[in-house]
């Protein structure tokens, strides 16, 4: 990954408020070209440091009113690509992470309702060899969401 500079981190800044500006609009807001513009975020988006585009749907206008955190515990660690193959299976599944602490694991999940987090959790989750346990965290509200900082000087 090559430097990021202050035009980077500016650019960055701006886009991280509104991804969906005109790269005319981000030109004018930082004195360049739209071809700079453009030739920057594509670079950008090549060494790795835009990782993605894309909007957010809201998960309660498709009928899913349950966000669930599942700490899950594998018998051996060594397991966690395996199960994450299986998991990669479960469209509900948003998030998977390895992790440190009690548990090997952490997915975020959606559910339409308790019936189908039941089913997630006992015919899927713990059914995949190698999950020894799992603990279940329901979010109830959730309050910030939001990208890492850009901070620009």
């Amino acid at each position: 990954m090559e430097k990021i500079d202050a035009l980077d981190m500016k650019i960055l800044s701006i886009l991280s408020k509104n991804a969906r500006i005109a790269f005319k609009d981000v030109a004018a807001e930082c004195n360049v070209s739209r071809a700079a513009i453009h030739q920057r975020v594509q670079h950008l988006i090549e060494d790795g440091v835009i990782t993605g585009s894309g909007f957010d749907v809201n998960p309660k206008s498709l009928g899913y009113s349950t966000c669930t955190y599942v700490g899950i515990t594998l018998d051996r660690g060594n397991l966690y690509k395996k199960v994450v193959e299986k998991l990669q299976h479960i469209p509900e599944i948003v998030e998977c992470h390895f992790t440190t602490g009690p548990y090997t694991m952490l997915v975020k999940l959606y559910a339409r309702d308790n019936e189908q987090l039941m089913d997630l959790l006992n015919n899927q989750l713990q059914s995949i060899d190698g999950v020894v346990a799992t603990e279940t965290l329901i979010s109830l509200e959730q309050s910030i969401k939001r990208e890492v900082p850009v901070v620009t000087d």
